[in-house]
């Protein structure tokens, strides 16, 4: 008979106690792997929503006068930027060193007009972009070809204007291709036309007053990028949007913070449980092992006996932790966020850290026990019951 013989005949013996040692460890390799792979989820989700997002980079003339206002620039019915931003040179931001982390470059002409006799803030937009770069819009009708205008859902409304209705504008006749959905931002104030039409009324042909960049993923390093912007197009101002998304991320961290804390708690108390019940087992073994030792078991055999039970129970406590953590995590996405597109990920790597740790924290809490074991006089175990 093998030592590991004898470590599976004892733990078939005594199944109540290696039931309560596996649970201990495993609520705590449970609780390890389910914050684990809840906060991975979490921002997986925080990331795909930022890639969905749309705009979150800026470029933009110094402003220096007040007006009519959209997006932080200020326009009158004069021009009040220190210069218009040549469209051409909006080409360099394809040439910057993380140029592959571009999505849509979308260029922006914005000046006042009058329209049935109510001065609007008119925008050119390149609507091959609006997708990704506003991919909240929603309009009633289509978005604008030529001599077609979208307007916002409160131009609309102040306009007294609807989908195939019309207006005139500097000589043209614009026909209202659709109504924004209202949108709740400044975006419902204006009025869309293509960008190049939108030049020719305003007189801006191949200028721009701004542009919006959308990153393509959501761990991109914005911030360099806008430093990068800022090097290739010199006199304009880059900045980044973090809005709803980077209030998101802080909160997560604060989560994150909160229950590595609470796992790590947890985890200690499993291996303290199994301190406990591994130091009862030995008191209760005391003339098992006494035998043991009689017949010629050296020390170090005792201690391999219940090293290897601890770890047999350590491994399938690391296993049971890790499929009820997934599980657990997939529980608490259901009422955070959309499941439709984040799971949790059957992560091989997280199955290693659940049983690594509960290896780590059986072989620590077993380790004292096992040297108590060893030093048992056999005769005075003999003697003890």
């Amino acid at each position: 008979m093998n030592l590991l013989t004898i470590a599976r005949k004892n733990l078939a013996r005594r199944k109540g106690k290696a039931a309560f040692i596996t649970a201990g460890l495993a609520v705590g390799a449970a609780t390890v792997v389910a914050v684990a792979a809840f906060v991975g989820s979490m921002q997986a989700d925080i990331n795909h929503k930022l890639e969905q997002y749309g705009a979150n980079i800026l470029i933009m003339p110094e402003v220096k006068s007040l007006g009519l206002n959209y997006a932080g620039i200020q326009l009158g019915g004069v021009s009040v930027a220190t210069r218009e931003i040549p469209q051409e040179e909006l080409a360099l931001i394809h040439t910057i060193k993380n140029k592959a982390n571009i999505a849509a470059v979308s260029p922006l002409v914005l000046g006042a007009v009058a329209v049935n006799g109510r001065e609007v803030l008119l925008a050119g937009v390149d609507f091959s972009a609006v997708g990704i770069i506003k991919p909240w819009w929603k309009a009633d009708g289509a978005f604008p070809v030529g001599d077609q205008a979208l307007l916002g859902s409160e131009a609309a409304r102040h306009l007294s204007l609807s989908q195939g209705g019309g207006f005139s504008l500097s000589g043209r006749e614009i026909r209202v291709s659709g109504v924004l959905a209202s949108t709740g931002s400044q975006d419902d104030n204006l009025v869309f036309m293509p960008l190049a039409e939108a030049q020719t009324i305003l007189g801006k042909e191949g200028l721009v007053t701004m542009a919006e960049v959308a990153a393509l993923c959501g761990a991109c390093p914005v911030d360099e990028m806008v430093n990068q912007i800022a090097e290739k197009i010199p006199g304009v101002k880059v900045m980044a949007i973090r809005q709803v998304v980077q209030g998101r991320m802080d909160t997560l961290d604060k989560i994150k913070g909160l229950s590595w804390g609470v796992s790590g708690v947890v985890a200690v108390v499993g291996a303290m449980v199994m301190l406990v019940t591994m130091m009862g087992s030995v008191r209760e073994r005391t003339r098992e092992i006494g035998v043991l030792r009689a017949v010629g078991f050296r020390k170090s055999h005792v201690v391999k006996v219940l090293l290897a039970e601890a770890v047999a129970l350590s491994v399938l406590a690391g296993v049971v932790g890790w499929v009820v953590g997934l599980a657990g995590a997939q529980a608490a996405l259901v009422f955070l966020v959309d499941a439709n597109h984040v799971r949790v990920a059957l992560d091989p790597l997280l199955a290693a850290v659940s049983v690594g740790l509960t290896l780590v924290l059986g072989m620590a809490a077993t380790a004292y026990p096992a040297w108590q074991a060893a030093r048992l006089d056999p005769g005075m175990a003999l003697r003890a019951l």
